[in-house]
């Protein structure tokens, strides 16, 4: 979940080559840098770590480049200040990805685990093989064997004068340029230095300069902020106490389970609420698979070309969507993933496991994360001042550039098609209703919302920031941007996979068993859980309305003839109960804090 790059030349590098490569690199994180660089005058290795955006530390790094050079743009996925390269037994490793089992590894393997990171696992096993007399491509075989996830990394390794580059999912290309070797993790930053022969890695093994002296480590890293970190999820009896869960006995349709608190809801003499009488099935299939396969020849590459894009947040709907999309059509796709601050490590451990186990590329965007999350506290401290449920929304406006920057990747690839694993259950009409929306029954897609009725609703929220001007901050700007091209700018060749496939849930549990699918410690579903701000305005809606959107989820499924009113009853007595660790985590990343936090929203409970 980083950017890797390098070059490998018999004279000096191009620095503004290695520029390009570097800036490049950065879109897929900017939280952490690191370069490997050869000194031909004293014949020494060098490696450079900084706690810092890599387009800070180019001028500073630049000089000192001699004919070989590797560098890591870092998207900080785990709790620990370690960033990259890794050095370890002498060896100089970048890497791409998330290795999933690396911790048993260790322990198979009965190797010392000098530092809490996944990626050190991989020059650990270079030794460990080397050890055991394999040559280098043996070596690179048995660690894409038994390494689970996505790996795409280079180490290099001076005292035998080589360099291996391997990945497993396509993530990573090499490109000739006058007799030189470069590499990147997305072929499009190749082709921005005119790089000639590109093609993706499975495994290379490349010449470097030979020497028996040991890499030389610069550690200039400073103290890594605290909000850079994704924290652990841990237990607090003392704090989780402070969470109620109060289970209302309230006036419920008596077809679906939308409680009265539910906006602009009205019940018929039979106690069965608009929402339902004027409900449209949703779950059917538009195409059948003829059809589907029509539309998809339009589209369909040679040779096993990549011909499509799937959005991959890492949740359920995208990963289901990424399975049918390989297995049932037959389709190459490209994986793209929006990274904003808010995506947790479960979600990125289950796009790693998804994309290593279908072997397809990951392109990712990863926002300033720092930025998006000073932005997020800001108005989650605003709210605090004057809780609305109609503004919670703002807690999650950023993420809406997830819309934005898949045009970017259409245009980078070249690819005309994206397809999105959109649950048709996912209608949330009471977000906006608190706000003083009224629902749109007619609604068909979720992808655009049309003009006019942005600027209703951006009306609203204004007025509401009148009344509490804390949510006038800078965050605004970034919010109407990702909302208005999200809403309003016309988009082509986009499907749901759902419009050639109807959704069922026992089928979802099925297939997310086949990729050893990692489910949340704290809750029984498997909806939302890669989302890290969904369990707590969940709990917000739930305490101070007396439902969430499990409650609208299983409604759907009650319309559609899925599950019976008294089985989604059970379910969301169960789903609705806090999510302690992910709110604690949520509320971590913020640097607020949880007891006065919750309480503020406590004191908002609804009562009867």
């Amino acid at each position: 979940m980083c950017g890797i790059f390098g070059i490998v030349s018999k004279k000096k590098i191009d620095k503004h080559d290695l520029k390009s490569l570097a800036l490049h690199s950065r879109e897929r994180g900017k939280d952490s840098s690191g370069f490997l660089n050869y000194d031909s005058q004293n014949n020494d290795y060098f490696v450079r770590k900084f706690d810092k955006d890599i387009k800070d530390v180019l001028s500073q790094v630049l000089p000192k480049i001699d004919n070989l050079a590797i560098g890591h743009s870092r998207l900080i996925t785990n709790s620990t200040p370690d960033n990259q390269p890794v050095l370890i037994d002498n060896m100089a490793c970048i890497h791409n990805g998330i290795i999933t089992n690396f911790r048993s590894l260790f322990l198979r393997y009965k190797i010392n685990q000098k530092i809490d990171i996944d990626s050190e696992i991989l020059p650990a096993l270079v030794n460990y093989y080397i050890k055991e007399g394999c040559n280098l491509d043996q070596v690179i075989n048995k660690i894409l064997v038994n390494c689970e996830g996505i790996i795409n990394c280079a180490i290099a390794i001076p005292k035998l004068g080589k360099m291996l580059l391997f990945s497993n999912n396509g993530s990573l290309y090499i490109g000739r340029k006058k007799e030189n070797y470069y590499f990147a993790s997305e072929k499009y930053f190749l082709k921005q230095i005119y790089c000639n022969n590109i093609c993706q890695v499975t495994k290379e093994i490349i010449d470097i300069p030979k020497i028996n002296k040991a890499i030389i480590e610069i550690n200039e890293n400073n103290k890594i902020k605290r909000e850079d970190f994704v924290p652990t999820l841990q237990k607090d009896s003392k704090l989780e106490e402070l969470l109620i869960y109060d289970k209302h006995q309230m006036q419920r349709c008596s077809n679906c389970i939308l409680p009265f608190t539910m906006p602009f809801i009205k019940f018929d003499e039979e106690g069965i609420c608009n929402y339902c009488k004027n409900y449209k099935v949703k779950n059917f299939v538009k195409y059948d698979f003829n059809e589907a396969n029509n539309i998809f020849n339009n589209y369909r590459k040679t040779n096993k070309q990549a011909d499509c894009i799937i959005p991959l947040s890492g949740g359920r709907d995208s990963c289901l969507a990424l399975h049918l999309a390989k297995t049932k059509f037959n389709l190459n796709p490209i994986t793209y993933t929006y990274d904003w601050g808010l995506v947790t490590d479960l979600a990125r451990r289950n796009i790693s496991r998804m994309c290593s186990r279908l072997n397809v590329e990951n392109i990712i965007f990863a926002d300033d994360i720092s930025k998006k999350r000073n932005f997020i506290k800001k108005n989650v401290v605003a709210w605090l001042k004057k809780p609305h449920l109609g503004m919670v929304n703002l807690f999650t406006a950023g993420d809406k550039h997830f819309f934005r920057h898949v045009q970017t990747v259409k245009k980078r690839t070249g690819l005309k098609l994206d397809l999105w694993g959109i649950n048709p259950y996912e209608v949330t009409h009471f977000k906006a209703g608190f706000l003083g929306i009224a629902p749109d029954f007619e609604l068909k897609n979720v992808f655009t919302t049309g003009i006019f009725k942005q600027l209703n609703y951006h009306s609203k929220r204004i007025l509401q920031m009148m009344i509490n001007p804390s949510y006038l901050n800078y965050s605004i700007f970034d919010n109407l941007y990702g909302e208005f091209y999200r809403s309003v700018v016309e988009k082509k060749d986009f499907y749901s996979i759902f419009d050639f496939h109807k959704w069922n849930e026992t089928e979802v549990d099925e297939v997310l068993k086949l990729y050893d699918w990692e489910r949340s410690v704290d809750t029984s579903s498997t909806w939302r859980i890669g989302d890290g701000a969904a369990a707590f305005y969940n709990y917000i809606y739930y305490t101070m309305a007396g439902f969430s959107e499990h409650d609208t989820f299983r409604s759907n499924q009650i319309r559609e003839g899925d599950i019976t009113r008294e089985k989604a009853i059970q379910l969301v007595e169960i789903e609705n109960i806090p999510r302690f660790q992910n709110i604690k985590w949520f509320l971590e990343i913020l640097n607020l804090d949880f007891e006065n936090t919750i309480k503020k929203i406590n004191t908002n409970r609804l009562k009867f």
